[in-house]
């Protein structure tokens, strides 16, 4: 217990110092107007205040990854707290604070958009593409995985086709709809709900000293357990997820003041990393270990662990709250998700989104090919969704540590981070069965090879965008009465 409660301390604590740290390397401007005010359409650009952006910001990214990645990565032992505290305040909330801020000076734009500018202007085809994979991957294990919890929840009282129907068309009204009238109105609820939820059970476990497990020596690489780099695959949200890069953008439209930022990007990436501590702790704890873990995993999937957890921990009746908090998170991500890619593609061909037909046509293929990825085997799809996952938040490490590089700015906060990621990336691919594979000492030795090869074109790149002079952000002084 005394390693789970030190974990989630050394978050709070990493909040306050490492990302009060990040926030003065990027230099924020209180002056300097922002997209929800230069760029005002009554859609996708409308002011919100902190708190809503906040609690939006935290359903956004969370998903179910700070739940069932956790849960999974419990299999692993106490290591995986490590990984959720060092990933968490060093990687992820980097990760998800430059991203937001640099979208922020850029009109509120997108990875693929951000890439192009600050990697090259081939990045733009690369990364939007890969973007719009992710997002649909991302879409898809969230409109399967609430519907199975839901399915397991009235135990198989409604045919999970139909449930999977009805999540469908809700993300169609939520991806139409102007973003203050279903996100903006209704996700500070259910981020409180989830806050609550995921609080009891944290609390619970305190309460009753469930024997969470400390981490030692003898524990820290589980037999047969390949930690590095397969554990960074299975706890993505919560530490580091690339999904969010694709998230935030929709914030970074809303935000009111620069300042607000290390609270709605830096700060809800570590109550995310919270979540997932909480979850973590309760998988390791509740199952007799590892063994016990798999066999309610063999027989249920993480849904089953998550209902288990919530009914031993708070009751019947609370601990159906919490399963229901847990089911909001993959909801209030998928619709974001579909959003994003539309919000994205919009961009990429130059689309004004003021008229709902713009919005529907492209918003329904993207529904009709998610439909389609349904009927593929789910853990198939969730590897895949795990990869590209962490590939697009390399992307945009390496986006923030060049613009950074360019600002002659301390870049090596996105830097190094992005470089260890970049050898995990290619690492896994080249070994695991959806990719090459490849032998592990073949698998390191081209990650290795790999990364270095793209950091030392990062250099080249970011020399020749020094000498060019690239203009970081987006020239506002035109509108500084207008948001006013």
């Amino acid at each position: 217990m005394i390693t789970f409660m030190v974990g989630v301390a050394l978050l709070i604590v990493g909040y306050f110092t490492y990302g009060k740290f990040v926030e003065r390397v990027f230099g924020v401007k209180d002056a300097r107007p922002t997209p929800a005010y230069v760029n005002q359409d009554g859609v996708d650009y409308v002011p919100m205040n902190t708190r809503k952006n906040s609690l939006i910001q935290l359903l956004n990214i969370a998903g179910t990854g700070p739940v069932f990645g956790p849960i999974l990565g419990a299999l692993y032992g106490p290591v995986a707290f490590i990984w959720i505290v060092v990933g968490c305040i060093f990687a992820g909330a980097v990760h998800d604070y430059l991203t937001g801020m640099i979208s922020i000076r850029n009109k509120g734009a997108h990875l693929p958009a951000l890439a192009s500018k600050f990697l090259g202007g081939a990045m733009k085809h690369v990364v939007n593409a890969f973007a719009i994979l992710l997002l649909l991957l991302v879409g898809t294990v969230f409109v399967s995985t609430p519907a199975s919890l839901i399915h397991l929840l009235i135990d198989g009282r409604v045919a999970i086709g139909f449930i999977l129907a009805a999540i469908f068309i809700y993300y169609i009204f939520a991806t139409l709809m102007p973003v203050d009238k279903i996100i903006g109105r209704f996700y500070p609820y259910f981020g409180a709900i989830l806050l609550l939820s995921s609080a009891g059970v944290g609390a619970m476990l305190l309460f009753t000293g469930a024997p969470i497990p400390e981490l030692t020596l003898s524990n820290l690489h589980p037999d047969n357990a390949p930690v590095l780099p397969l554990l960074f695959f299975t706890i993505t949200c919560g530490a580091l997820s690339g999904f969010h890069a694709t998230q935030t953008p929709i914030i970074s439209r809303t935000t009111k003041a620069e300042p607000q930022g290390r609270k709605i990007f830096y700060g809800m990436m570590i109550a995310e990393g919270i979540i997932a501590m909480i979850w973590a702790a309760a998988a390791m704890s509740l199952f007799n270990g590892p063994v016990g873990l798999n066999e309610i995993l063999a027989a249920g999937g993480p849904g089953a662990v998550v209902t288990e957890v919530s009914t031993l921990l708070l009751g019947s009746v609370a601990g159906t709250l919490a399963v229901i908090g847990v089911i909001v998170l993959p909801i209030t991500s998928g619709d974001t998700a579909f959003r994003s890619a539309r919000m994205i593609i919009a961009e990429y061909f130059s689309i004004a989104q003021k008229k709902v037909s713009s919005r529907l046509w492209i918003a329904l293929p993207l529904f009709a090919i998610s439909v389609v990825f349904t009927q593929i085997d789910f853990n198939l799809l969730w590897r895949y969704f795990s990869w590209a996952n962490q590939a697009t938040a390399v992307i945009a490490l390496f986006v923030g540590a060049m613009y950074l590089y360019i600002a002659r700015k301390n870049y090596f906060i996105a830097l190094i981070p992005g470089a260890f990621m970049l050898v995990m990336v290619i690492t896994y691919i080249l070994n695991a069965q959806i990719g090459f594979g490849l032998s592990w000492p073949v698998a390191w030795t081209g990650g290795i090879i790999g990364a270095t090869v793209l950091v030392v074109m990062f250099f080249r790149q970011g020399n020749k965008q020094r000498e060019r002079n690239l203009p970081l952000e987006v020239d506002v002084s035109d509108y500084e009465e207008k948001a006013s």
